[in-house]
């Protein structure tokens, strides 16, 4: 019987091999399919949230919206010809699945990570019910989770970053960037990143090219609408609004010119940050359908530096309370209000749709009809629905097992454990988790895009070692000599 030539491997020892090393895996992603699919037979097309009816006004007719980033209304508006919610939700569902799949490969083949471990870091994504809740909204959250992630998995993987690696993770971040604002800052981690692994100033420069393009183009487009360079027409209302949850204008006299835009009672009785800017009685004099106007955010963002300036320890005391302490809380709590925390749950009964106007013209109704070509109303459908609530109830990733997490990552990265690139992904997800509390307010949504970033970094840590993490030696072409010895017979 001929033996294979020296440098070739018989073709299905690595099937063979792969199918018995990723069978934990293997379980992990059908169990993850089979839940999503549940989910999609329980509540058909889609779940709603407020901000999904200006991201489907974005996509019926596409302009900078002045409160929403832009990327994920014209991933929508990509996908209107086809008419269908339920395709936006099942790609959804299926880009996080793809993402796991791509993170497991990477920390096997890259990171040389036991295969039990890398599935073990990738199983809260695939299983966790508020992650598998999320992807079944119109929100942006998971259109930017796998943005950031696949730049991430670029910059980090082993060898020289050449400038065609590092525009394409530039590019990535810059349309998260413009899908979600708080990517903007992880351009500076990317940066140091680099710098610190001494990467050569043309791939910095492809980098920092590739992720102000987008943000430029953006940017020039908004200036265009609006007059003034920018990517929302609201970052000083999102700053008022976390420094409207200490900001005391009985203790300190604000400006006569942002007397106006002192919150109402003492700070201990107000309601959450981020809820008072949408309050029907608030300073910021918001009304649906209208955007606020460019004074209103330009003093609304003085006002919010001028209480910072006033009062440092009261505005990190509420930081960190919401970084430290409802971050990583065992129980969830109805914050910001009960209603918006509900809506990370798989409802019992589908919330009713109002006409509400929306910013651009029309109302929500109207712009559901445009894209669906229907109502767009969830369905609760028994006995799926009530399984997969069920199952969210149980099946989710608690606060304090996330800083567990973290901490295992920060750990493995001070024994000096882990293998480079896990500091880019520990220090990322941080950030995603510390850029709103300081900027904006807490909310539990922004838990889950973390969640990827602090698994793949703790396993970079503490699961590495063995020999069946090494990846498998890519196959040999056979040269003249091996091609003409295989078709020889046996003893010849």
């Amino acid at each position: 019987m001929p033996t294979p030539p020296k440098g070739r491997r018989p073709r299905v020892a690595p099937a063979r091999a792969a199918i018995r090393g990723n069978r934990l895996f293997a379980a992990l992603v059908a169990a993850g399919v089979l839940l999503r699919v549940v989910a999609m037979l329980g509540y058909p097309p889609a779940l709603w949230f407020n901000d999904s009816y200006d991201f489907l006004r974005i996509a019926n007719d596409p302009f900078p919206h002045p409160l929403r980033s832009e990327g994920y209304g014209l991933f929508l508006w990509l996908l209107k010809p086809f008419h269908s919610l339920a395709l936006v939700t099942a790609l959804q569902h299926g880009a996080i699945v793809g993402m796991a799949v791509l993170g497991y490969r990477a920390l096997v083949r890259d990171f040389a990570v036991r295969r039990h471990w890398a599935a073990l870091a990738l199983a809260p994504i695939l299983l966790d019910g508020y992650q598998i809740e999320l992807e079944h909204l119109l929100l942006s959250d998971t259109l930017f989770t796998v943005l950031v992630f696949t730049a991430v998995l670029l910059l980090a993987r082993p060898g020289s970053a050449g400038c065609r690696r590092t525009a394409a993770a530039g590019g990535l971040l810059g349309v998260a960037a413009v899908t979600r604002t708080v990517g903007v800052p992880l351009i500076v981690i990317a940066l140091l990143y680099l710098l610190v692994r001494r990467t050569r100033w043309p791939a910095l420069a492809a980098l920092a090219a590739a992720f102000v393009l987008p943000l430029g183009g953006y940017a020039a487009w908004f200036h265009h609408d609006y007059g003034r360079v920018a990517l929302t027409g609201a970052d000083g209302i999102y700053l008022w609004g976390r420094t409207s949850a200490f900001a005391d204008c009985d203790r300190y006299a604000a400006p006569q010119e942002l007397v106006r835009l002192c919150p109402y009672g003492a700070p201990d009785d107000r309601p959450a940050a981020s809820h008072q800017i949408w309050e029907d009685n608030s300073p910021t004099g918001w009304k649906n359908g209208h955007p606020f106007d460019p004074e209103t955010n330009e003093k609304a963002q003085e006002f919010a530096l001028w209480a910072i300036g006033n009062q440092p320890l009261d505005y990190a005391r509420v930081v960190s309370y919401d970084f430290f302490v409802r971050t990583f809380s065992w129980n969830r709590d109805p914050y910001p209000v009960l209603g918006t925390e509900a809506k990370y749950r798989f409802p019992v009964r589908p919330d009713r749709q109002r006409p509400l106007p929306v910013i651009g013209g029309g109302d929500r109704l109207s712009v559901v009809r445009e894209y669906e070509h229907g109502s767009g109303r969830t369905r609760v459908v028994s006995p799926f629905a009530g399984f997969i609530r069920g199952y969210q109830s149980v099946v989710n990733v608690r606060g304090s097992m996330l800083g567990v997490v973290l901490l295992a990552g920060a750990a493995g990265i001070v024994a000096r454990r882990a293998r480079r690139g896990s500091g880019l992904f520990w220090l990322t997800g941080t950030a995603l988790l510390a850029v709103p509390p300081l900027t904006a307010d807490f909310d539990y949504r922004y838990l889950l895009p973390a969640l990827p970033f602090a698994c793949l970094a703790a396993a970079m840590g503490w699961g590495r070692g063995t020999p069946d993490a090494a990846p498998d030696p890519e196959p040999v072409e056979p040269g003249p000599a091996e091609r003409e010895a295989e078709v020889q017979p046996a003893g010849a």
